[in-house]
């Protein structure tokens, strides 16, 4: 059995400017190394809409000396022009990192067919292997499992982080690993990551780890130990807090608010994210308390 791995898709932090606050972001990836887990940054929990094309080159710059080896480090690199995407690309092959992910293009619709070239296109232009990375809500872009199949024989393309949330998708995805060798499928949705596990995924890149880091190493741990109870208890303490949680709203922005009430250090997100209230924030303090967070 291969080990598997987590990934936090680490929150950036900004002070009350909104400048990326780079100490702050620092801690965060010292405290999800010492939890045990890998970080990618610059995600949809990273607000990577929000930030410039220099930020992005800072930020992977800054989470990569800081994670020192200890931690593996993939960083989204995905645009809506392919033209940009490469260009980000190549810094991140430069810095050495341990992976790209490149969400699907969005604001533009594509075909299955402009997929293919897109992701082909940048693959081809840096050494650093290329993860897709599949989140069609949030793009309207999706990667169908026979285009996957497709891009999974390029020699540069090593996985995908699927973050649809259906679990046919998944499954799908992981049907394609198990014909296509050397092709990794990592889970997004948090309720799934002990069920990717058992069904053959990589590993997970979960947004609700930055809340909880211990116990999403937990469920891994207990996976690769074969200490199942361990795993199941895990998933069960993630879930339960998902489940609760996500029914406030924006899974990122109530991912960041919740861990900006464990630590205010994380900050705000850029506007035009939608401003905390207090009413919600009384309710995700009430979660917190509940679930032993706080």
């Amino acid at each position: 059995m291969t080990a598997c791995e987590t990934f936090v898709a680490l929150v950036t932090c900004f002070d009350d400017a909104e400048e990326i606050d780079f100490r702050a972001t620092r801690a965060q990836v010292r405290r999800q190394v010492e939890a045990g887990n890998n970080i990618m940054c610059a995600g949809t929990n990273g607000d990577f809409t929000a930030l410039t094309f220099e930020e992005k080159v800072r930020l992977t710059e800054e989470v990569v000396e800081e994670a020192g080896g200890q931690a593996r480090v993939i960083v989204n690199a995905g645009m809506p022009a392919t033209y940009e995407t490469v260009k980000l690309a190549r810094e991140f092959d430069r810095i050495g990192v341990d992976g790209i992910a490149v969400i699907t293009p969005f604001f533009i619709e594509c075909t299955q067919d402009g997929l293919i070239r897109h992701f082909s296109t940048v693959a081809d232009a840096v050494k650093t292997p290329i993860y897709l990375y599949d989140i069609p809500a949030r793009t309207q872009n999706h990667i169908e499992p026979e285009t996957a199949r497709v891009l999974a024989r390029h020699g540069n393309i090593a996985g995908i982080k699927d973050s649809g949330g259906q679990q046919a998708t998944l499954e799908a995805y992981l049907g394609v690993s198990k014909t296509e060798g050397s092709f990794d499928v990592y889970s997004g949705p948090d309720s799934l990551v002990l069920w990717a596990f058992q069904n053959g995924a990589k590993g997970c890149i979960s947004g609700l780890g930055n809340v909880m880091p211990k116990v999403l190493a937990e469920i891994a741990e207990g996976y690769n130990a074969g200490d199942l109870p361990k795993a199941e208890a895990a998933q069960a303490k993630f879930t339960a807090f998902r489940t609760d949680l996500y029914k406030l709203g924006y899974p990122p922005a109530l991912v960041k608010r919740s861990l900006y009430l464990m630590d205010a250090s994380v900050g705000a997100s850029r506007q035009p994210a939608l401003p905390p209230s207090p009413e919600q924030d009384e309710k995700i303090a009430a979660l917190l308390k509940i679930h032993g967070l706080v």
